[in-house]
Parts: C-alpha cells; structure tokens; sequence
C-alpha cells in the first residue's frame, strides 16, 4: 500500500498541492487525471522523492518515504519523467541496461541480463536491442525508455504522461503492457495521463485533481462520470459503453 498524507506544494506564492491524501492500492493500476496544471505530474514526482515536498507525509508499504535508504528505494520505486534526455549516444540495450543500475551498481551479472533480455521482449523491442535511439521513431524510443523501467523489476512503477506525442498505434501498446504488468507480474502501476477513454478501458481506480487538489477518487466507474468530468474540464460529455468498456465523448 502506498499512502499519501496531507501532501502541500509551493512554488513561490502558487500553491500547487493542498492537503492531498490518497490510498493507492497495491497490485493495481492507479491513473491520475485533470487539466494541465492540476498538480498531477508534481504529486507523482513527491511520491517518487524526485521531489520534495513543503509538508505532508508519502508511506510507502508501511515505512515513511524519507527514511527510505536511496538505494533500497531505487528497487522498489521506478519512475518515468515526461522528459526524457540523454546526452550521449545509446543503443537500446544499452539503455535498458540503465534500469538495472540499482541492482548491479554498473557491473551487470548473467541474472542482470536476464532481466534486460526479458524487458526487451516483454515490448516486443528484442530486435531493436542493437538500434540506437536517434535511429527509432518517437513511439520506439519510448518503448525503449518504459523496457528501463520494467528492467528495473521494482514493486511500484510510475509514469508521467508516457502517451505524449505518440501515435494511437504505440499508445495502445504501451497501456496494454502496463495493464499485463499488473495482470501478469502484479506490479503497481501509477500514471499521469489524459486520455480519458485510456484511463476507462484500462485503469482500476482513479484519482482526479483539480487546482492542486483531489476532488474525487475510487473506482474507475465511480470516478468517469459524466458530471465529473465536467467539473475537471469544464466540458459536457456523453458517456457510452462499448464492449464492455466506457468511452467518453465531448463536442465542441
């Protein structure tokens, strides 16, 4: 379980959290949702000690965020950033080698390899492994980026806006990996995304914010509603089922 505790969050005199408390369930794939500027991407971040916050508390499966040791936290959080740079020339096993860092300390095993080996395929990317990033397409780059994540092998893994700029072809692909890796490995998957039809056919609970506050959070058929929505963005919207899956519409 991991609990978030009257988080607040200043920048200047803009307050972007206040008093934000959350439950995220373990083995299950949490989204969180509201307009740009909500708070969403710098709650991920707190939870993920990229980032410290003014007040508040994160419990991570019952010990404090802070008197986690760096190192014992790198294998039981992973995060990736919306933005992702790095400044020298990388194949793609070469990158996804990068998340077996906290384990190996740069001298990578025969297990360590097994692990990147099994990442690479779980993306269905093993035959890009020699490829360097500045030689793929956005969407391959980023699959890339997410098999250093699952290398990694950690408990919770988080995602901040991982769909940005990429085709409906490689979203889909990527939130059905992230929905096998809870189904399959029983990872706890946390992401920042807004998309709201991703966030209804793939997430279990929901939590949405609204300047720098959670103004609802549960299930996902109680959270994707019609008036919620509306009071996240200011937008009517029709919700429909199809297949079994809730999809939401809005108009101009």
């Amino acid at each position: 379980m991991l609990e978030v505790r009257n988080i607040n969050k200043t920048y200047g005199k803009t307050r972007v959290l206040a008093d934000v408390t959350c439950k995220i369930e373990k083995n299950k794939f949490t989204a969180f949702i509201g307009s740009n500027g909500a708070g969403k991407s710098t709650l991920i971040n707190i939870i993920a000690r990229t980032l410290k916050s003014d007040k508040g508390q994160v419990i991570i499966d019952g010990m404090q965020l802070a008197e986690w040791k760096t190192e014992e936290l790198a294998k039981k959080i992973a995060i990736l950033s919306q933005f992702n740079h790095i400044n020298i020339r990388l194949t793609v096993r070469e990158l996804v080698s990068f998340g077996r860092y906290p384990h190996s300390k740069g001298k990578i095993t025969d297990a360590d390899k097994e692990k990147i080996d099994e990442a690479l395929e779980y993306l269905n990317i093993k035959h890009l492994e020699n490829k360097f990033l500045d030689e793929l397409s956005g969407g391959q780059v980023q699959m890339a980026y997410i098999a250093m994540v699952i290398a990694q092998d950690t408990d919770y893994i988080l995602l901040d806006e991982p769909l940005n700029n990429l085709d409906m072809n490689h979203s889909v692909k990527i939130m059905k990996v992230l929905r096998k890796l809870v189904r399959e490995k029983g990872k706890t998957v946390i992401v920042v995304i807004h998309d709201i039809n991703f966030v209804s056919v793939y997430a279990d609970n929901v939590i949405a914010l609204k300047n720098g506050s959670i103004i609802t959070q549960g299930l996902n058929e109680e959270v994707i509603t019609r008036e919620t929505l509306k009071d996240i963005y200011s937008l009517d919207m029709d919700i429909h089922t199809v297949n079994n899956c809730r999809i939401c519409m809005y108009y101009k």
